[in-house]
């Protein structure tokens, strides 16, 4: 029945979609334009998932005054050229496909901003599977202080979907934070861009390889939710 079906929070890149050197190249071309040093491929691999002008800040060392700058240059780069590089993980549209036919609630939560995430999901034809798309502001910039991290933008995915007891979907250790803050269990998955072992250090409660066993996974939720809605109504407690 559908009230047994567990919501799902999706991460973005990384989860949904791959975006095939899109940002990476995107941010490559960006500071080589601001005449900064480019790390190697390993650091700007795990620039894709944290907060954009933390990334430029913490891993590629880029100083404070000139993080909007390189932000805005990386933008234009991803907005003309990055999101038509970006392709769909193998099994997703079919996965999401088959939850909104099925009726099982589904939202985005990601650190992209939410205005580019809708471009992103539209551009693969997947935004209107979801019951909402939430992201970071538009506005980037270092001195937008109030903009919520992976905590604050689970959460108002999880508002979306009513509060229901969900579960997130993700490819590195923000993503298990962000749910774990709220109170929720986090699949990690394994075609992202988190080193290995990196999730299940972060507590993911399993991590998989495939759409399919994402798909079992998430139905063994439903078996779980669906044991303790009757165990409630037996007890005669409600």
């Amino acid at each position: 029945m559908t009230h047994t079906k567990v919501p799902v929070i999706f991460d973005l890149d990384g989860t949904l979609v791959d975006p095939a050197g899109g940002i990476t190249g995107g941010i490559s071309t960006a500071l080589r334009e601001m005449g900064l040093p480019v790390p190697d491929q390993a650091v700007l691999n795990s620039m894709v998932g944290p907060k954009l002008s933390d990334a430029l800040l913490n891993l590629a060392q880029v100083p404070a005054a000139l993080v909007d700058e390189t932000i805005h240059r990386y933008r234009s780069h991803y907005r003309e050229a990055g999101i038509a590089q970006s392709k769909l993980y193998p099994g997703i549209f079919d996965l999401l496909e088959f939850y909104a036919e099925s009726g099982r609630p589904t939202a985005v939560a990601t650190q992209k901003p939410q205005g580019i995430a809708r471009l992103v999901l539209e551009h693969h034809n997947i935004a209107d599977f979801f019951v909402a798309i939430h992201g970071a502001p538009d506005d980037e910039s270092l001195g937008t202080n109030a903009a919520p991290g992976k905590v604050g933008i689970v959460g108002a995915a999880l508002a979306s979907l009513h509060s229901q007891p969900a579960v997130m979907v993700g490819d590195r250790h923000q993503d298990v934070a962000g749910a774990m803050a709220n109170g929720l269990d986090c699949i990690g998955v394994r075609w992202g861009f988190a080193p290995d072992g990196e999730l299940e250090e972060a507590g993911a409660v399993a991590v998989v390889a495939t759409t399919l066993e994402l798909r079992s996974k998430i139905e063994e939720l439903d078996a779980v939710r669906a044991a303790a809605l009757s165990e409630v109504h037996n007890d005669g407690s409600i």
